[in-house]
Formats: structure tokens, sequence, C-alpha cells
């Protein structure tokens, strides 16, 4: 039997014991499936081309133990709606190793609504309706193209082909000096090795394919066998004081190549590239900061010319003599050398990239110039379809692709994500290359590398800068993009409605004004502004003017007889105004740095306004009196980035405080003593926003968001009820009451790509 008949044969096998294994699948997704369906199901329906919502039931899901759906999918390349679940679940599965089956649950279907094109019903399975969420409205993007999730920021990668039929290896090194390995599916090559002990600034491929070099900023160079995962030698012992700020291979004139170590107080460090020991080559005399190299061929192509980059200046060293070549608009982020002999490309931090030929008359002649509003972080020569291109990546999370020589954009930028590329490269894969990207966000990412992945790529979001959702029946929901404010039905699709445009708004809130609801919004010139949305022709019926940078938090302080507006600016000013009579009431100058989150409560004894901020302190203010109530909470936690009033459990219902602090941590205060009483540590970064969640039986829980997940607090039992894996950082997070039902909280969770709104039902938490 011939190869095609025998693939064939092994294929309909396989789908066979796939079609009767999901047969077995329960329909429930409480319902935990057999251990093997767990396992296998998925690769059953991949090896049988059946990797579908069929075969593979979305009840499996939440059980699914293989975590290889994610690399299946990405095989078969099939991204049909007949896959929407299998598709929403491969976006989770890397933020998902060690969440609970019913957190799972609840993250998919949270996940496949908002993956699922508006115009598809997004349905699912009926037992899916009794999870603890119930998806309302989402307008963002889900993070896609995920090979690694890393617990700190990934800052240098470098491709390693290996030895002749091995796979290639991608390396990755990120800020806690440890270096990972990766497959070209994604897959992890061995346990991650601990080369350094501070960030790994540079990982460099070495001749041979098999060593990596890589710098630090502990100010050292280490060699390691990037096959075997193997620390091989402390090239350049630590160098106190100093960091690696680049490492390049170069061949000088009538000398073998070297490795070249540069570091930020500027001097150079030359190692052969195969022992290892310190060489005696020319080298340029540099200034005393750091420097980037890159080594560009001469035009005998024998020897190399030495780029190298300090400030905003490209020179050239020849073996003998040092020539400056380029000045640029601001410091220079990356230079690469071109096909073309003695042509080079420059970045730099103002968004500029420039092609050049350092070989006419000893200046350097500028050939093309592109500009862009963020700064370009790197760059890497490919090839495509046989011709020289060029990529770039931008602080502002984009990857760019040009043509060369011309510097012609090729398609769209790919929009990576929210925070900085910090690195790029390419690896082999199986069926084409892979462009690999890293990020500030502590995740890897990959795309096939082709002019078509460009030239698909979605439309480029903009930046969601502040939003709120109103109380009222239907909830509003306000979102702020770019220069524009905009209001949404949350139960209709319909298309947002513009209130504001021309300046971008910082925050929003929904107080209340002679019995309606206004939305007020923070402007980047510093005004608050309020509109009646209710009344499309009266635009702007107040201004409010007391900040001097703008505000980056504002609540309604709902009382008896006045409305009022609490706002929180950058300038370290906590005020709170009168909108009857746009009166600036009070300014407390408390905060030393930015106020970033202000939270309201209000019971018998009286109004009460918290405020946290850049100085790791709490403050709660006594709104009728207009003074602070109880001592100032130093909370421990670096930056306060938001916080939520709570009531105790118990005859005294003391007011309690709940603080989400840049070091991870989510702390619950008594308000009045600045005790604290509880503590929660999910182990999922910097925790970004929280919000207060009061049941009608009187229990009190606290929903805190993290890089990854929303995590559900029950303080009095001090556990953790619930993880919303997101997949992405949720930059402001609050509730408000459900009126179509007593026993649910509407949320709204706003990251930088979007917003989503969806229901907590309180009774199946």
């Amino acid at each position: 039997m011939n190869e095609p008949l025998q693939h064939d044969r092994r294929a309909e096998i396989h789908r066979q014991i796939a079609t009767a294994l999901a047969e077995l699948v329960p329909d429930d997704p409480s319902t935990p499936p057999h251990p093997y369906l767990r396992r296998h199901l998925a690769e059953h329906a991949a090896y049988g081309q059946v990797l579908d919502d069929e075969h593979v039931p979305p009840a499996l899901l939440p059980w699914e133990s293989s975590l290889t759906v994610r690399r299946l999918l990405a095989a078969t390349g099939d991204q049909g709606p007949g896959s929407r679940w299998l598709q929403a679940w491969a976006l989770l599965e890397p933020y998902a190793r060690n969440v609970d089956p019913r957190s799972r649950a609840s993250s998919l279907r949270l996940a496949h609504h908002k993956a699922t094109p508006s115009q598809e019903a997004s349905t699912g399975p009926d037992a899916f309706n009794q999870s603890p969420v119930t998806p309302v409205w989402s307008d963002g993007t889900t993070p896609d193209n995920v090979w690694l999730v890393n617990g700190s920021p990934v800052s240098a990668l470098a491709a390693v082909r290996g030895e002749s039929g091995k796979q290639p290896l991608l390396i990755v090194g990120d800020e806690r000096g440890l270096l990972h390995a990766l497959h070209h599916d994604g897959n992890t090559a061995y346990a991650p090795l601990h080369v350094h002990d501070g960030k790994i600034t540079q990982v460099l491929a070495l001749p041979g394919d098999r060593m990596v070099a890589t710098g630090s900023n502990d100010g050292s160079v280490a060699i390691v066998d990037a096959i075997q995962g193997q620390m091989i030698l402390r090239a350049v012992p630590r160098r106190p004081g100093t960091w690696v700020s680049s490492l390049a291979l170069y061949r000088p004139t009538d000398h073998t190549a070297v490795l070249l170590a540069a570091f930020s107080d500027g001097y150079l460090a030359p190692l052969h590239p195969v022992v290892f020991h310190t060489v005696d080559v020319d080298l340029p005399t540099l200034e005393e900061d750091a420097c980037l190299l890159r080594a560009l061929p001469a035009p005998d192509n024998r020897s190399d010319w030495l780029l190298f980059a300090q400030h905003d200046r490209v020179y050239c060293f020849d073996g003998r003599w040092t020539r400056s070549l380029s000045r640029h608009a601001g410091r220079v982020r990356s230079i690469v050398a071109l096909p073309t002999a003695g042509h080079y490309a420059v970045a730099d931090e103002q968004g500029h990239l420039s092609l050049w030929d350092a070989t006419q008359g000893g200046r350097a002649r500028q050939t093309a110039l592109q500009q862009r509003p963020s700064a370009i972080t790197s760059l890497l020569v490919t090839e495509l379809d046989g011709e020289a291109a060029l990529l770039s990546t931008k602080a502002d999370g984009g990857v760019c692709l040009w043509s060369l020589p011309h510097l012609d954009a090729i398609g769209m930028p790919l929009p990576g994500r929210a925070s900085p590329v910090t690195a790029l490269s390419c690896i082999a894969g199986r069926r084409q290359p892979r462009l690999v990207t890293a990020g500030a966000d502590g995740t890897v990412r990959s795309w096939p590398l082709s002019k078509a992945t460009f030239q698909t790529a979605p439309a480029r979001w903009d930046r969601v800068t502040a939003s709120a959702l109103s109380s009222g029946q239907p909830p509003v929901l306000a979102t702020a993009r770019a220069a524009r404010v905009s209001l949404s039905d949350v139960y209709r699709a319909s298309e947002p409605r513009t209130v504001l445009k021309g300046h971008v708004a910082t925050a929003l809130a929904w107080p209340r004004l002679q019995g309606r609801p206004h939305l007020a919004a923070a402007l980047d010139d510093s005004r608050i502004v309020l509109t009646d949305p209710g009344d499309a022709q009266a635009g702007v019926v107040a201004e409010l003017h007391g900040h001097h940078l703008p505000a980056m938090t504002m609540v309604p302080l709902a009382d008896t007889d006045t409305d009022l507006l609490a706002s929180g600016s950058a300038d370290g000013l906590v005020c709170v105004w009168d909108l009857r009579t746009t009166t600036l009431l009070a300014k407390f100058r408390d905060h030393r740095f930015s106020v970033r989150c202000l939270a309201t409560h209000r019971n018998r004894h009286g109004l009460y306004l918290a405020s946290g901020g850049s100085d790791g302190a709490v403050r709660v203010w006594d709104v009728r009196q207009l003074q602070q109530l109880g001592p100032t909470i130093k909370c421990g936690q670096f930056f306060v980035n938001d916080i939520a009033f709570g009531t105790g459990i118990g005859a005294d219902r003391r007011m309690l405080i709940a603080s989400a602090g840049q070091n991870g941590t989510l702390r619950l205060w008594d308000a009045q003593t600045a005790h604290q009483v509880g503590q929660l540590s999910p182990g999922d970064g910097e925790l970004t926003a929280v919000t207060a969640l009061a049941l009608p039986t009187g229990r009190q829980l606290f929903a805190a968001a993290g890089r990854t997940s929303i995590h559900v607090w029950d303080p009095a039992a001090d556990r953790r009820l619930l993880q919303i894996v997101t997949g992405e950082t949720i930059t402001s997070l609050k509730s408000v009451g459900d009126r179509q039902s007593t026993d649910a909280s509407l949320l709204l969770a706003t990251g930088e790509a979007g917003t989503s709104v969806f229901r907590l039902h309180h009774d199946r938490i």
C-alpha cells in the first residue's frame, strides 16, 4: 500500500475513534469526562482531520488536559465557524493551565461570546447557561497567537537551527534571568534555565547554531548550550555597576571573527567565538555610555566594518579609523545591516525608520524615511518570496513589514499587543517560517511569516482610555477611544452614538443632576465636562475647573439633597464638586503623588470617599464634614491602583476598604482603624482593578483584576471562588446592580483593546 493511502487510512481510523469518543462526553460541562477523553480526544480529532466543535464538544474543554488544542488548531489551519468553541479555548489555553474546571467553563463562555462575530449567534450547550457568568456585551478583541505566557516581561529572542534533522529552537530571555527554549510549535524544549541574576538584555546565536551568548544587567556575559539547556561558562565575569547593552559577531581586518560585548559604560569585550577567551583586536574608543553594535560587511566582503550607535549618532569603525555616519531625531534603538553591501537601516525612539549607504565618500546618504508616532523598538531583515524585506516593531505593540530597498509598507501593521514589543525573531516552521515577537506583557506570540499575514491583518483598534456603565435601565456604556466618547446600549447591538469628540477622555463617570443621569468626562486639557445624554442637542451643560493635570478617576457621590462628583488627578489633588452650582466644595492635597483611584460609600452614619494613589496610601474622607476620617492607611503595596468599599459581616457591619496593589496583592483594611484584616495573593502579577459585590444575603465579595484573570474572592472564608481568565490586563473593573435580576450584578471589565459586560450570578458562585 502506498504512502498516501496509508495516510488516508490512518486518518479514517482516527476520525472514527474521535466520532465514537465524542459520544461519550457528558453534555454537562460540570461533569468530568473520562481521563482518556480529556487527554486524547482533541488529538484523535486532529489526526482524523475533524478538529471541530462536533468531534471535540465544548463540554469537554473545561476538563481538557493535553493543553495542545492551540497547537493542533494552528497545525490544521482550520479557523472556520464549525470550530468557534475550540478557537475560543485556544485563546485561553496558555493562561488556564492551573485553573479549575468551573472557572474554565465560565471563562470559555465569555471568550466565545467575545470571539464570535456579531452577526452570528453566540450559542452553546444548554448546560453552559448554568455557569456563574452570562455574557451581555463585548466590543474588544481577544489575545491571539500566544506561544508563551511568562511570569515576567520577555526581553530578548534568538533562533537556533540546531543539528541537522533536529527541530529549530527559539531561545527566550526574560527579566528574571531565565532562559526558555521553544520548539516551532510553541512547546517548551526543557525547563527554564537560570543564567543571570538580573534581566537578560541580549541573546545572540553563535556559529554552529548550538551555542548562544547572553548578556544581562547583572554585568556579565554567559555562554549556554541552547540545544541541551546547559550553562557552559561565564565568558565575562560580572562587571559591577554596568549592564550588557549589545552583543555582535564581528570580522576584523586580518583576523578571525570575534564576539563583541558592549557594556553600559562604553567598554568593549572582544572574545573568541569558540573558546571564549579575550582576544587582542583593534577597536574604537567609545564614550562612557551604552551603545548598540552591528557588523556591516565591508565592500570587499572579506571583513566587516563595525557600526555602533551612542545617543542619536551612528558611527563606523573600519579597523583603523572611526567616522560619524548619521545623526537622528532621537536615541537610536536598533541598527541592522541590509543585503546590499554597505547599506544599513536605523530606527530611533521618535519613530523614524531610515535606510543609509555607508560607502558614499565616507558620508552616509539617506535614501528613505518613514515617520510613525510610536518608537521603533527592533529591526530584522528577512526574506519573503525570494525577496529581501525588513520587519520593524513598535512601542505601541505593532509589527510592520517593509519592502527593500524602497521601504514601501507591505499590507497593514499587525496589532500584536497593547504593551511594547521588546524583541523580534524568525524561526523555521513545519510548513513556513514563523514571525515571533516578545513583549513587556510577558508573552511570546507567533504568526506565519508571509505577505498574506500582513495583507490580511485586522484593523488596529484604538486604545480604550476610559469607560463607565450607568446604573439605569437599560444600562448605558460610555467608552472613550482616541479623541471620541461614545454611548452604547449593552442590551442591543446598535451602533454607538458619539457624544464628545476632539479631546482624549482620561476618566468617565455617571453622576445624577436634578434627578437625571449625566455623563462626566475628564479631558486631557484638565477640564471636566458634563453632558446630558438624554438631550442630543444640549452639548456640554457644565465645565469644572480645578485640576492642574488631567483627572485619572471620578466617582459620583449620591447624597440625599445634593448632586456631587469627586475627582482625583495626576496633580495629587482630590476635588469634590457640587454639580448643581459647579462649585468646588473641597480640595484635598494630602496625596504626595498621583491620585489613581476613588471609591464611595454611604451608610446610616454618613457619606464617605476614599482615595488611593502612587504614594501607596489610602485616605478616607467624610464628605459631609469635608475632612479626613481615621488615620491614613499605609498599604505597603507600592502603587495603589484601585480601591473599593465593603461592609463587614456581623453586628458591627464595620466599613472595609479593599486595595489592589502594584505588588500583586489585594488587601482588606478596617477603614476607621487602618488595620489589615485580610489579603488575597492570586499570583497573577500586578493587580490593576477591584470592585465590591454585596450579595442580598449580606455576603461581601470582591472581584480583582490581574495580568490575565479576574479573581472573585470571599474574604470571610478567605477563599477564591472563581477565576475568570481574560488573557489580557483589565485596566478597570466596575459593578452595578442588575435591575433584571436581584440575584446578579453587572460587571464592566475594560482592557486597552475593548470592553465587556457580563452578569455575575450570586446564587451560582
